[in-house]
C-alpha cells in the first residue's frame, strides 16, 4: 500500500467536496452540513487555512482541513476529516491527523481544536490517542446552530 499525503490547493476544492460528501454518507447524521459540502466553501477554507488530501495507491481516499480562529491565528480548528468508505478500516485517518499535527508544529501553532458530534462520541477515544482532551469550556466556532453543541477537544501544540 502506497500512501501519499499532499497539501491541498484551490484546484482540489471539487475533489475535497466530493471526498467529504462521500465520507459523510451513511456515516454522519443527515442533518450535518458536510453532506452539502460545496467546492466554493472548500476553496474559501483552503485560502484562509489549509488542507491535506490523502492518496492511497494514487487514488484520493481522504482529506482534512484546518482554519485559524478569527480571534487567535495560532489556534487552528480541524474540519471535515474523512476517509472514503472504500478505504475505511485501514487506519488512514491517523496518517491525516499525524500530518496535520506535524504541520501545526512547523507553523508554530499553539493549539489545535476539533469538534465531535454528540452522535459520534466514540471518536473521542480516537482523538484522545493523539493527545486531544475534552474542553467543555470551549465553544466550536463553526458549530451547526441547528444541532446539539458538539464535544470540543483541544491539543496543545506548544506552550
Amino acid at each position: 500500500m502506497d500512501l501519499l499525503i499532499r497539501e491541498a490547493t484551490a484546484e482540489d476544492a471539487l475533489l475535497i467536496a466530493e471526498l467529504t460528501r462521500g465520507s459523510w454518507a451513511n456515516k454522519v447524521a443527515p442533518s450535518s452540513s458536510g453532506h452539502r459540502e460545496e467546492p466554493q466553501h472548500v476553496e474559501e477554507d483552503l485560502q484562509r487555512g489549509g488542507g491535506f488530501v490523502l492518496l492511497r495507491d494514487e487514488v484520493p481516499a481522504g482529506s482534512v482541513r484546518w482554519l485559524p480562529l478569527d480571534t487567535e491565528e495560532d489556534v487552528w480548528e480541524i474540519r471535515r476529516m474523512g476517509i472514503s468508505p472504500d478505504y475505511r478500516g485501514e487506519r488512514l485517518s491517523q496518517h491525516l491527523m499525524e500530518a496535520l499535527i506535524h504541520r501545526a508544529q512547523s507553523a508554530d501553532v499553539r493549539e489545535l481544536r476539533l469538534a465531535v458530534r454528540t452522535d459520534q462520541a466514540q471518536l473521542v477515544d480516537l482523538y484522545a490517542a493523539f493527545g486531544f482532551e475534552i474542553a467543555p469550556e470551549l465553544e466550536y466556532t463553526r458549530a451547526n446552530p441547528n444541532e446539539a453543541p458538539p464535544i470540543v477537544m483541544r491539543r496543545m501544540v506548544r506552550h
